[in-house]
Protein backbone atom coordinates (compact mmCIF):
# COMPACT_ATOMS: atom_id res chain seq x y z
CA UNK A 1 0.00 0.00 0.00
CA UNK A 2 2.75 2.36 0.96
CA UNK A 3 4.32 1.69 -2.67
CA UNK A 4 1.25 2.13 -4.33
CA UNK A 5 0.85 5.35 -2.52
CA UNK A 6 4.48 6.98 -3.40
CA UNK A 7 3.74 5.70 -7.05
CA UNK A 8 0.03 7.77 -6.94
CA UNK A 9 1.47 10.51 -5.16
CA UNK A 10 4.00 10.78 -8.17
CA UNK A 11 1.71 10.46 -10.76
CA UNK A 12 0.00 13.14 -9.28
CA UNK A 13 3.00 15.45 -9.17
CA UNK A 14 4.33 15.07 -12.86
CA UNK A 15 0.45 15.55 -13.84
CA UNK A 16 0.08 18.97 -11.81
CA UNK A 17 0.62 22.32 -14.13
CA UNK A 18 4.14 23.75 -13.01
CA UNK A 19 2.96 26.70 -11.28
CA UNK A 20 6.51 28.29 -10.72
CA UNK A 21 6.59 28.58 -14.22
CA UNK A 22 3.52 30.67 -14.61
CA UNK A 23 5.07 33.24 -16.82
CA UNK A 24 5.30 31.08 -19.80
CA UNK A 25 2.75 31.82 -22.23
CA UNK A 26 -0.92 29.81 -21.47
CA UNK A 27 -0.45 27.67 -24.66
CA UNK A 28 2.76 26.82 -24.07
CA UNK A 29 2.83 25.59 -20.42
CA UNK A 30 -0.80 23.75 -21.32
CA UNK A 31 1.21 21.92 -24.14
CA UNK A 32 4.00 20.85 -21.86
CA UNK A 33 1.47 20.08 -18.56
CA UNK A 34 -0.41 17.91 -21.70
CA UNK A 35 3.34 16.06 -22.51
CA UNK A 36 4.36 15.66 -18.66
CA UNK A 37 0.44 13.90 -17.67
CA UNK A 38 1.41 11.25 -20.53
CA UNK A 39 4.55 10.39 -18.93
CA UNK A 40 5.88 9.75 -22.09
CA UNK A 41 9.94 10.64 -21.55
CA UNK A 42 10.29 11.24 -25.52
CA UNK A 43 7.34 13.12 -26.04
CA UNK A 44 8.51 15.50 -23.03
CA UNK A 45 11.58 16.15 -24.51
CA UNK A 46 10.49 16.88 -28.25
CA UNK A 47 7.71 19.09 -26.70
CA UNK A 48 10.00 21.31 -24.16
CA UNK A 49 12.45 21.38 -27.11
CA UNK A 50 10.00 23.02 -29.69
CA UNK A 51 9.01 25.31 -26.92
CA UNK A 52 12.63 26.18 -26.13
CA UNK A 53 12.93 27.42 -29.93
CA UNK A 54 9.62 29.26 -30.30
CA UNK A 55 10.26 30.59 -27.02
CA UNK A 56 14.09 31.26 -26.53
CA UNK A 57 13.72 33.60 -23.61
CA UNK A 58 12.41 31.00 -21.66
CA UNK A 59 15.24 28.53 -22.12
CA UNK A 60 16.64 27.96 -18.92
CA UNK A 61 12.48 28.19 -17.31
CA UNK A 62 12.32 25.38 -19.48
CA UNK A 63 15.36 23.39 -18.48
CA UNK A 64 14.01 23.53 -15.25
CA UNK A 65 11.00 21.89 -16.53
CA UNK A 66 13.08 18.93 -17.96
CA UNK A 67 15.21 18.84 -15.24
CA UNK A 68 12.33 18.72 -12.86
CA UNK A 69 10.25 15.89 -14.80
CA UNK A 70 13.47 13.47 -15.32
CA UNK A 71 13.76 13.71 -11.09
CA UNK A 72 10.45 12.37 -10.97
CA UNK A 73 10.88 9.90 -13.65
CA UNK A 74 13.87 8.39 -12.16
CA UNK A 75 11.84 8.55 -8.71
CA UNK A 76 9.14 6.35 -10.60
CA UNK A 77 12.24 4.12 -12.25
CA UNK A 78 13.31 3.61 -8.19
CA UNK A 79 10.45 2.64 -7.13
CA UNK A 80 9.32 -0.04 -9.62
CA UNK A 81 12.59 -1.55 -9.70
CA UNK A 82 12.06 -1.71 -5.84
CA UNK A 83 8.38 -3.15 -6.45
CA UNK A 84 9.82 -5.75 -8.91
CA UNK A 85 12.95 -7.04 -7.17
CA UNK A 86 10.53 -7.66 -4.02
CA UNK A 87 7.93 -9.57 -5.77
CA UNK A 88 10.67 -12.26 -7.35
CA UNK A 89 12.48 -12.39 -3.91
CA UNK A 90 9.00 -13.58 -2.78
CA UNK A 91 8.13 -15.28 -5.10
CA UNK A 92 7.42 -19.11 -4.95
CA UNK A 93 8.95 -22.16 -6.54
CA UNK A 94 6.33 -22.79 -9.44
CA UNK A 95 6.02 -18.29 -10.25
CA UNK A 96 7.28 -16.32 -12.69
CA UNK A 97 8.00 -18.95 -14.86
CA UNK A 98 7.69 -17.65 -18.64
CA UNK A 99 8.03 -19.68 -22.26
CA UNK A 100 6.94 -20.62 -25.52
CA UNK A 101 6.02 -23.29 -27.53
CA UNK A 102 6.76 -24.69 -31.18
CA UNK A 103 5.51 -26.86 -33.55
CA UNK A 104 6.50 -27.29 -37.20
CA UNK A 105 7.84 -29.53 -39.68
CA UNK A 106 11.71 -30.73 -40.61
CA UNK A 107 13.90 -31.79 -43.21
CA UNK A 108 16.62 -33.99 -41.69
CA UNK A 109 20.09 -35.35 -44.18
CA UNK A 110 22.64 -37.62 -42.32
CA UNK A 111 21.89 -41.11 -40.87
CA UNK A 112 18.01 -40.42 -41.95
CA UNK A 113 16.48 -38.42 -44.60
CA UNK A 114 13.02 -37.43 -44.57
CA UNK A 115 10.71 -35.06 -43.22
CA UNK A 116 8.73 -35.02 -40.11
CA UNK A 117 7.00 -33.13 -36.98
CA UNK A 118 9.12 -30.94 -34.98
CA UNK A 119 7.80 -30.11 -31.44
CA UNK A 120 9.71 -27.72 -28.99
CA UNK A 121 9.22 -26.55 -25.54
CA UNK A 122 11.17 -24.04 -23.48
CA UNK A 123 10.45 -22.33 -19.85
CA UNK A 124 12.76 -19.86 -18.46
CA UNK A 125 12.17 -18.48 -14.51
CA UNK A 126 14.88 -15.31 -14.43
CA UNK A 127 15.88 -14.48 -10.65
CA UNK A 128 17.82 -12.04 -8.92
CA UNK A 129 20.82 -13.90 -9.11
CA UNK A 130 19.15 -17.18 -10.43
CA UNK A 131 18.05 -18.06 -13.81
CA UNK A 132 16.47 -21.61 -14.66
CA UNK A 133 15.75 -22.76 -18.48
CA UNK A 134 13.73 -25.97 -19.21
CA UNK A 135 14.02 -26.99 -22.72
CA UNK A 136 12.28 -30.34 -24.90
CA UNK A 137 12.24 -31.18 -28.21
CA UNK A 138 11.03 -33.99 -30.27
CA UNK A 139 11.77 -34.81 -34.19
CA UNK A 140 9.56 -37.64 -35.46
CA UNK A 141 8.22 -39.30 -38.15
CA UNK A 142 6.36 -42.58 -38.99
CA UNK A 143 6.24 -44.01 -42.80
CA UNK A 144 4.34 -46.91 -43.58
CA UNK A 145 3.99 -48.52 -40.07
CA UNK A 146 7.81 -47.72 -40.08
CA UNK A 147 9.52 -45.84 -37.75
CA UNK A 148 11.62 -43.78 -39.92
CA UNK A 149 12.68 -40.65 -37.31
CA UNK A 150 12.76 -40.59 -33.22
CA UNK A 151 15.18 -37.98 -31.82
CA UNK A 152 14.24 -36.59 -28.18
CA UNK A 153 15.85 -34.22 -26.15
CA UNK A 154 15.90 -32.96 -22.90
CA UNK A 155 17.74 -30.65 -21.01
CA UNK A 156 17.71 -28.90 -17.56
CA UNK A 157 20.16 -25.49 -16.91
CA UNK A 158 20.43 -23.30 -13.57
CA UNK A 159 22.32 -20.50 -13.44
CA UNK A 160 23.95 -18.23 -10.96
CA UNK A 161 25.15 -14.52 -11.52
CA UNK A 162 28.78 -14.11 -9.72
CA UNK A 163 29.43 -10.69 -10.78
CA UNK A 164 28.16 -8.24 -13.65
CA UNK A 165 29.83 -10.32 -15.99
CA UNK A 166 30.58 -14.14 -14.88
CA UNK A 167 28.31 -16.97 -13.95
CA UNK A 168 28.22 -20.16 -12.72
CA UNK A 169 26.30 -22.53 -14.43
CA UNK A 170 25.11 -26.36 -14.20
CA UNK A 171 23.40 -28.95 -16.63
CA UNK A 172 21.80 -31.97 -17.39
CA UNK A 173 20.70 -33.51 -20.30
CA UNK A 174 19.03 -36.26 -21.61
CA UNK A 175 19.16 -36.91 -25.42
CA UNK A 176 17.73 -40.59 -27.42
CA UNK A 177 18.55 -40.96 -30.73
CA UNK A 178 18.69 -44.51 -32.63
CA UNK A 179 19.23 -44.07 -35.70
CA UNK A 180 22.59 -42.14 -34.92
CA UNK A 181 23.35 -45.38 -33.12
CA UNK A 182 22.31 -44.21 -29.25
CA UNK A 183 19.46 -45.38 -27.28
CA UNK A 184 20.42 -42.85 -24.54
CA UNK A 185 22.76 -40.37 -23.95
CA UNK A 186 23.60 -38.87 -20.47
CA UNK A 187 25.49 -35.56 -19.75
CA UNK A 188 25.74 -33.48 -16.36
CA UNK A 189 28.34 -30.76 -16.78
CA UNK A 190 29.36 -27.16 -14.41
CA UNK A 191 31.32 -24.75 -14.83
CA UNK A 192 31.69 -20.58 -15.57
CA UNK A 193 30.69 -18.44 -17.73
CA UNK A 194 31.16 -14.98 -19.00
CA UNK A 195 28.65 -12.43 -20.65
CA UNK A 196 30.62 -10.95 -23.41
CA UNK A 197 27.92 -8.71 -24.82
CA UNK A 198 25.02 -7.70 -23.01
CA UNK A 199 23.27 -4.72 -25.07
CA UNK A 200 19.23 -5.00 -25.21
CA UNK A 201 19.60 -5.51 -29.36
CA UNK A 202 22.43 -7.96 -29.45
CA UNK A 203 24.22 -10.81 -26.43
CA UNK A 204 26.95 -12.86 -26.43
CA UNK A 205 28.11 -15.23 -23.79
CA UNK A 206 30.03 -17.97 -23.44
CA UNK A 207 30.38 -20.85 -20.77
CA UNK A 208 32.88 -23.96 -20.55
CA UNK A 209 33.71 -26.59 -18.13
CA UNK A 210 34.33 -29.94 -17.05
CA UNK A 211 31.37 -32.67 -18.27
CA UNK A 212 30.62 -36.34 -17.91
CA UNK A 213 28.87 -38.17 -20.25
CA UNK A 214 26.90 -41.89 -20.44
CA UNK A 215 26.20 -43.36 -23.70
CA UNK A 216 23.85 -46.37 -24.50
CA UNK A 217 24.33 -47.64 -27.51
CA UNK A 218 21.64 -49.53 -29.82
CA UNK A 219 23.60 -52.71 -29.64
CA UNK A 220 22.98 -53.38 -25.55
CA UNK A 221 26.65 -51.77 -24.94
CA UNK A 222 27.62 -48.35 -22.94
CA UNK A 223 30.36 -46.38 -22.25
CA UNK A 224 31.26 -43.29 -19.74
CA UNK A 225 33.97 -40.97 -19.93
CA UNK A 226 35.13 -37.39 -18.99
CA UNK A 227 34.59 -34.39 -20.88
CA UNK A 228 34.92 -30.84 -21.68
CA UNK A 229 32.29 -28.44 -22.53
CA UNK A 230 32.22 -25.24 -24.68
CA UNK A 231 29.25 -23.61 -25.06
CA UNK A 232 28.16 -19.75 -26.97
CA UNK A 233 24.74 -18.39 -26.95
CA UNK A 234 24.39 -15.35 -29.33
CA UNK A 235 21.26 -13.23 -29.94
CA UNK A 236 20.87 -10.46 -32.34
CA UNK A 237 17.67 -8.58 -32.58
CA UNK A 238 18.28 -7.05 -36.42
CA UNK A 239 14.26 -5.64 -36.32
CA UNK A 240 11.83 -4.96 -33.60
CA UNK A 241 10.28 -8.17 -35.47
CA UNK A 242 13.03 -10.11 -36.64
CA UNK A 243 15.62 -11.85 -34.63
CA UNK A 244 18.93 -14.27 -35.39
CA UNK A 245 20.19 -16.72 -32.84
CA UNK A 246 23.07 -19.01 -32.99
CA UNK A 247 23.88 -21.37 -30.10
CA UNK A 248 27.02 -24.10 -30.04
CA UNK A 249 27.87 -26.45 -28.21
CA UNK A 250 30.73 -28.80 -28.37
CA UNK A 251 31.81 -31.49 -25.83
CA UNK A 252 35.31 -33.45 -26.21
CA UNK A 253 35.79 -36.64 -24.80
CA UNK A 254 39.24 -37.48 -23.54
CA UNK A 255 38.25 -41.27 -22.10
CA UNK A 256 39.63 -40.53 -18.88
CA UNK A 257 41.47 -37.15 -18.92
CA UNK A 258 39.48 -34.24 -19.45
CA UNK A 259 42.02 -31.91 -19.87
CA UNK A 260 43.78 -33.88 -22.79
CA UNK A 261 41.04 -32.15 -25.65
CA UNK A 262 43.90 -32.68 -28.38
CA UNK A 263 43.39 -36.69 -27.73
CA UNK A 264 40.16 -36.79 -27.17
CA UNK A 265 38.65 -40.06 -28.30
CA UNK A 266 34.52 -38.61 -29.20
CA UNK A 267 33.88 -35.02 -29.54
CA UNK A 268 30.18 -34.06 -30.20
CA UNK A 269 29.30 -30.75 -31.74
CA UNK A 270 25.56 -29.05 -32.14
CA UNK A 271 25.26 -25.68 -33.40
CA UNK A 272 22.14 -24.64 -34.43
CA UNK A 273 21.17 -21.23 -36.20
CA UNK A 274 17.91 -19.93 -36.65
CA UNK A 275 15.77 -16.50 -37.78
CA UNK A 276 12.70 -15.77 -36.34
CA UNK A 277 10.21 -13.23 -37.69
CA UNK A 278 7.74 -11.67 -35.01
CA UNK A 279 3.64 -11.98 -36.01
CA UNK A 280 1.93 -10.71 -32.92
CA UNK A 281 3.26 -10.06 -29.45
CA UNK A 282 2.71 -13.84 -29.19
CA UNK A 283 3.04 -15.70 -32.24
CA UNK A 284 6.37 -16.36 -34.47
CA UNK A 285 7.69 -17.95 -36.98
CA UNK A 286 11.20 -19.59 -36.90
CA UNK A 287 13.31 -21.15 -39.09
CA UNK A 288 16.30 -23.18 -37.77
CA UNK A 289 18.87 -25.24 -39.51
CA UNK A 290 20.91 -27.50 -36.79
CA UNK A 291 24.36 -29.10 -37.74
CA UNK A 292 25.24 -32.93 -35.35
CA UNK A 293 28.08 -33.64 -35.50
CA UNK A 294 30.14 -37.06 -33.73
CA UNK A 295 33.89 -37.34 -34.71
CA UNK A 296 33.95 -40.77 -33.78
CA UNK A 297 30.18 -42.24 -34.10
CA UNK A 298 29.20 -45.69 -33.43
CA UNK A 299 29.85 -48.42 -35.99
CA UNK A 300 27.12 -47.85 -39.05
CA UNK A 301 26.35 -44.29 -38.44
CA UNK A 302 27.32 -41.41 -40.26
CA UNK A 303 29.43 -38.57 -38.51
CA UNK A 304 26.68 -35.74 -39.55
CA UNK A 305 23.08 -34.98 -39.31
CA UNK A 306 21.77 -31.91 -40.56
CA UNK A 307 17.95 -30.48 -39.49
CA UNK A 308 16.08 -27.87 -40.83
CA UNK A 309 12.96 -26.79 -39.11
CA UNK A 310 10.17 -24.43 -39.68
CA UNK A 311 8.21 -23.98 -36.98
CA UNK A 312 5.36 -21.60 -35.51
CA UNK A 313 6.40 -20.63 -31.76
CA UNK A 314 3.54 -19.28 -28.92
CA UNK A 315 5.18 -17.19 -26.52
CA UNK A 316 3.42 -17.70 -22.52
Amino acid sequence: MKSAFKLAAAFAMLSAPYMAHAELPEPVRAMIDAAIASGDAKKVATVIEIAKLTNPDDAEELSSIQAEFDEQQAVLAAEKAAEKKEAIRNAGLFENWHGKGELGAFRSTGNSSNTGLAAGLELKRVGIDWRHKLTGRVDYQRSNGTTTREQFFVGYEPNYRISERFFAYALAQYERDEFQGFSGRYAVSGGIGYQIIERPDVTLSAKAGPAYRVTDYVDGTSESSLAGLLGVDFDWSITDRLKLTHDTNAVAETGGAATVIVDANNTSIDLVTGLNAKISDKLSTRFSYAVEHDTNPPAGSVKTDTLSRVTVIYDF
